[in-house]
């Protein structure tokens, strides 16, 4: 929690930071696709959106997108945590193929470990995955909103 805390404040800083940027190349990259001329480079574009929308026209779409980022955070690290936790199973070894330690219960396997280990790494991507599915629609309406100078 306190770890999902952390990253959460340090993407948000860096959306922050960044999303001016951001603005800029979404819009350059749609006068490309548009063939329009409003912009003849990055400087260019930033004198224009400065001289006609004023600060505020870099940050246009920020909510959405910074809504979406914590979203899709804490949604991939839970479910990671959850999964990790109560789905992937640390018990002993099949058949009796184990090691056993003075002091510990149970058996310990080196195969199992490696493998719990690889999975618990591929839960942290599949949930990541699953949730940049889920908050998608943010994504979209921050680029909209940055493209057509909404908010």
């Amino acid at each position: 929690l306190l770890q999902t805390s952390r990253e959460m404040v340090a993407r948000s800083a860096a959306t922050l930071i960044t999303h001016p940027f951001h603005v800029i190349t979404l819009r350059c990259m749609v006068q490309f696709i548009g063939r329009e001329t409003k912009y003849s480079g990055t400087l260019s574009a930033f004198a224009t959106i400065y001289r006609e929308e004023g600060i505020l026209g870099f940050f246009a779409g920020l909510v959405p997108r910074l809504l979406g980022d914590i979203l899709s955070l804490w949604l991939c690290n839970m479910l990671a945590y959850l999964i990790n936790t109560y789905a992937l199973d640390n018990g002993g070894c099949r058949a009796g193929r184990g090691l056993r330690a003075p002091g510990f219960e149970g058996t310990f396997c080196p195969s199992q470990v490696s493998t719990m280990s690889e999975m618990k790494s591929y839960s942290q991507a599949v949930t990541g995955f699953f949730a940049s599915m889920l908050t998608y629609p943010f994504v979209l309406v921050s680029n909209l909103m940055a493209i057509n100078n909404c908010g």
